[in-house]
This record gives C-alpha cells, structure tokens and sequence, in this order.
C-alpha cells in the first residue's frame, strides 16, 4: 500500500493505547492453559493489535499461536471465554494470523460434545482496536446478547475477527475468502483448544458476517473431522460492484466510511496495484480526512462524517467506479456460487443499510446456481439491527433441524437499536 493508506495503516496501529477487553495480559494460569498437548502461549498486545511473532511460523489452518483464557462472562450467560490467535489463508493462499474469541458454555459438555456455532461479525471498523475480541460486548449490544443466547441454548461459539483487525497490516474488509477461510479455521482452532466439541458447526454471520458466513462454506480448508450443518446469513452484504456508485450518489456522508473501508480492503488484499491505493483515487484533502475515519471504529466515527460531501470524498469517474466495483465484487460478493449445505438467509423488511431487494436477489442467485435449499425469512418492521433479536428463535429452530441441540421454549430476546 502507498500513500494515505500506508499512513492510515500507521496511524491504525500507533492509535492503540486506549483500552481493551480488560483481563487479556492477566488471565488466571489455571485457565490459562488449553486442553492440548502443546499449551500455546498467552495471548499478549502492543497498544491494541495482537502480538505476533516474526517472522510468523509455519502452521496449517487453525492451528493456535496463543490463547488466553479469561474465566466465567456474566455478560454472555456466563461462557468461559478465550482470546485466540491462529493461523489462517487469505485470498491468495497466504498464511495470516487471525484473532478471535471462544465461548464455551458453563458445565460439562454432552455426550457428543457442544455443537459450534462460528459467528462472523458485522462492520465494527478496519483499526485494530474495533477487533470484537477486545470489546466486552464482542462488538454490539445486539451482538452480545445474540451470543449469549446461543451459549444458553447449548453452543459453543468461536468469533473471529477477521485477518488484519487485532492483527497487524490492514484489514481486508468485504475480501470474502479471507472472511470465510477465517470464519472456518477458528472452529478448528476451538477444538485444539477444548476436546469437549461436537462434529457439527454452523456459519453464522450479520451484515458483513452474513457475507462471511456464505464464504465460510467454501472455505480452502474445512475443519476436519466436522460437518458443516448449515449457514445462517443475517442481512448478508452483497452488491459490491454497486456500493462505491450507490455511496457517493446517496449524498448521505454516514454512509461513506462503507466505502472507505471497502477501499482499504481492496487495497490491502492488492498491495501492489497503485490504482487502487487511496492517494491516487482520492486526491490528497480526501485521503486525508479519509485516514482519520479509519482510524476510527463505526460507532465513533460519526462526527469525522458529518457534513462531508460524499462526491467530493469519492471523486472517481463514472469508468473507475465500475472498474473497482468490478474488483470489489469478484472478491466480496457472496452468491457466485451455489451454498452447498442449508441456507437460512434472514432480512429484516426496514433496513436501511442492506436493502432487502438485494437480499431478495441473493436468494434467488444462491438457488439458480443449484443450492440445495434456501429458505429465506423477513422480519417486518425490523431494521439492521433489530432483525437479530427478532429472529432469535428462528435461527434456534434453524440449527436445531440441522443438527444443533435440541430447542426448548424459546423468546425473543430485546429487538437491538435498529
């Protein structure tokens, strides 16, 4: 990367001395130790990116570099909770180190051992300290209480962050392979850490997660061993060759740290293509105040978008808007291919951020290409974020009839903040 980007990159980094989910450096030895045979070592951090060694020694997918153990969280029904780092490919077969949490329910497992749930979170920014694992709710209210219900009903949940967020280098936000190698390698790296796992895990994702979640069933490396039972996408984005067009027409400037994220995605997933770089596409005053954005997580970066002009910030011709479009949605769009498990594609009908024709167009794409089965379930009234609580139990139902635990009474949970 060159330019703004190379710059943004540093000040991401350089931005860490803030605070963090709170217990990683001082974690109890006692539950500090993994149940393998090579304990990895504890988890460590400068500012808020995960140390990692260098150079990064060779491990297949899923194998851990480190994990700390945190105890009990009352926040999410009570879970032992981990932070992990593990290996993992991007797009281009490059071994990365990812970061992310592990949930695992309070109690001894069952017979079979806890089915997975690997949940793939939604936008929470591109600057290290946005990573979910260092955040006491996992990015969200909505998010928390979303996996504390699938601990409560009996999973156990493996979180990544995704390459280059906690990690250093820049994340490659709406790069879908590098999302779902990383959404599949944490269940492997779950079950090097805890024996007590089932045979079945499930992709379940929100947003930019529901992306993932679809990429993950093409991982370049499932877990072994397991069976994927089925994806659950929540408002999954797609569309990506329409979003940098669709941002700078709308006029709206809090959309536009969308498309400086995909941006700076797409840059880092291409580092060598200065076309792409945020310098040369943006001009020096937008690729400054551009930096700034990144350097923030979403929900703080409302005040650096105020009143900015979002045809001024994206000042790209009618023919590079369709070429990076074009880019952006060969690495990131996630119906070129069919699903080849159960699908369960949920939308809420008031979202103003995925568009539910969109959506709409996804499940038709998914089952033209020959997916097995795709149901798909709309939420009236419900926004982005209300959608999760709203369909809590339907997800339950979901993962129950595809080899999950066994559902008892369920009801929603609160509706989020939309």
């Amino acid at each position: 990367m060159a330019g703004a980007l190379t710059a943004a990159v540093s000040a991401v980094v350089a931005a860490g001395a803030g605070g963090c989910f709170s217990s990683h450096t001082a974690a109890d030895p006692a539950v500090n130790r993994p149940a393998t045979s090579a304990a990895p070592a504890p988890v460590a951090m400068a500012g808020h990116t995960y140390r990692v060694p260098e150079p990064l020694p060779a491990g297949t997918p899923g194998v851990l570099i480190a994990a700390t153990g945190h105890g009990p969280d009352a926040r999410l029904a009570g879970a032992r909770r981990w932070t992990v780092l593990y290996h993992s490919t991007d797009a281009h077969g490059r071994d990365v180190p990812v970061s992310g949490t592990v949930l695992l329910p309070p109690g001894a497992p069952p017979q079979d051992g806890w089915p997975v749930v690997s949940w793939a979170h939604g936008t929470t920014g591109v600057a290290d300290a946005c990573a979910p694992s260092q955040l006491p709710d996992v990015g969200s209210g909505a998010y928390s209480q979303e996996l504390a219900a699938l601990v409560h009903a009996g999973y156990a949940v493996a979180a990544s962050d995704y390459p280059g967020l906690g990690t250093p280098g820049m994340h490659t936000y709406l790069v879908g392979t590098d999302e779902g190698n990383a959404v599949a390698d944490i269940v492997t790296a779950a079950h090097r850490l805890e024996p007590g796992l089932g045979r079945v895990w499930f992709a379940v994702g929100h947003s930019q997660g529901g992306q993932a979640a679809l990429f993950a069933a093409h991982a370049a490396h499932p877990p072994a061993a397991q069976r994927l039972g089925g994806v659950v996408a929540i408002a999954p984005a797609s569309h990506l060759e329409s979003m940098l067009a669709g941002v700078k027409a709308s006029r709206v400037p809090g959309e536009l740290s969308f498309a400086l994220y995909s941006l700076a995605g797409l840059a880092a997933t291409d580092p060598t293509n200065a076309s792409v770089s945020l310098r040369s596409l943006l001009g020096n005053a937008a690729a400054a105040t551009a930096s700034r954005i990144l350097a923030e997580c979403s929900t703080n970066n409302a005040p650096l978008l105020k009143g900015l002009d979002t045809g001024k910030m994206l000042p790209l011709s009618a023919d590079q808007l369709h070429r990076i479009g074009e880019r952006m949605g060969a690495y990131g769009d996630p119906d070129r291919a069919p699903v080849p498990v159960p699908a369960l594609i949920i939308q809420g009908e008031a979202d103003h951020d995925v568009p539910p024709a969109w959506t709409d167009q996804v499940v038709a794409h998914l089952r033209r290409l020959g997916s097995p089965a795709v149901l798909e379930h709309t939420y009236p009234g419900a926004g982005h974020d209300q959608v999760l609580g709203q369909s809590i139990c339907d997800l339950l139902v979901f993962l129950s009839t595809h080899g999950g635990t066994r559902l008892a009474a369920c009801t929603p949970p609160g509706t989020g903040t939309g």
